[in-house]
């Protein structure tokens, strides 16, 4: 049930139940939001639960050299070097297994959705998104084209990656957005729920996680680019020393290219720091700070916070 899905993604089910009445009502959907906050993770097990054992789900991902002969179709060299044959690609292959098996939904995953250029790869493709019951001829073949009604898209689309181009007003027309904020529920409760949900796996109260998060996000001022809770919702036997592994080999990183013209403030999101910070002015997580050991010094497993 969509419930049992829910609780299993530690989401309300109120908040799956509105994607699958927007797939409903627009037959395409776009998850958007900075990256760590889940949305491929979500599009991919949504997916798989609404298509079941009939459907199907077809997983591709843009990038800037994608074009719309590899997502449409188009000719490509025999491999006898002899001629040329006209290919499918995963559009019209995902398109034409729906329309053989109307009894089921199907689903095509487009990640990063935007690193892609939209107006090329969709071409007329925009038309037959909004007029579903319609027909077109497509570049490079004669037949006529659509795409079916129990054909669904959902693309997931990272804003915090300045290169990518803002998506047109036209494509914004034929898509439902969802946003996927870590300031935004239900993103905003999700690492404190997993985390509730996991403490018996854990040596210690991890819920300061919580707080070291959401103090770094203030600080950086950009909820297109905030940090999001997937980064440390990936063993359920999370431990201080994880959580200084994950800061230091991916989040920091992330921090450093984001602030890459300021980054002599990327000190001020030193784990430590932050904790600082949080104890001075009362975490949302409570207890009081431990005593600070030595640089060198091995984190310990006990206390609600991390050992700083």
């Amino acid at each position: 049930t969509l419930a049992s899905l829910a609780a299993k993604l530690f989401l309300p089910e109120d908040f799956l139940k509105e994607i699958v009445q927007l797939l409903s009502e627009k037959k395409q959907i776009i998850f958007q939001g900075p990256p760590g906050t889940g949305k491929t993770f979500l599009a991919q097990a949504l997916a798989e639960h609404l298509a079941g054992s009939n459907g199907t789900v077809t997983r591709i991902q843009f990038h800037p050299s994608y074009a719309y002969e590899d997502f449409v179709e188009g000719f490509r060299p025999k491999a006898d070097g002899q001629g040329f044959d006209l290919r499918k690609g995963p559009l019209v292959r995902a398109a034409k297994q729906a329309e053989s098996a109307q009894n089921a939904d199907h689903y095509l995953l487009i990640d990063e959705i935007n690193r892609g250029n939209l107006g090329k790869l969709f071409g007329e493709l925009y038309f037959l998104l909004e007029y579903r019951e319609h027909t077109m001829q497509l570049q490079y073949s004669d037949e006529p084209f659509s795409l079916p009604k129990n054909l669904y898209i959902i693309g997931t689309m990272n804003t915090a990656d300045r290169s990518i181009a803002l998506v047109d007003l036209a494509l914004r027309r034929r898509f439902a957005f969802v946003d996927f904020h870590p300031d935004k529920w239900p993103v905003n409760r999700l690492l404190g729920d997993w985390l509730t949900a996991n403490a018996a796996n854990m040596t210690a109260d991890m819920m300061w996680v919580a707080d070291i998060i959401e103090r770094a996000n203030a600080k950086l001022d950009d909820r297109d680019a905030a940090i999001g809770p997937s980064y440390f919702m990936r063993k359920p036997d999370l431990a201080e020393a994880d959580v200084r592994r994950i800061w230091k080999s991916e989040v920091i990183p992330y921090i450093t290219e984001r602030l890459h013209e300021n980054n002599n403030v990327v000190d001020e999101y030193d784990l430590d720091k932050l904790w600082a910070e949080i104890a001075s002015n009362g975490a949302a997580s409570g207890g009081e700070p431990a005593d600070a050991p030595d640089s060198e010094g091995e984190p310990e497993a006990s206390g609600g916070q991390p050992n700083v």
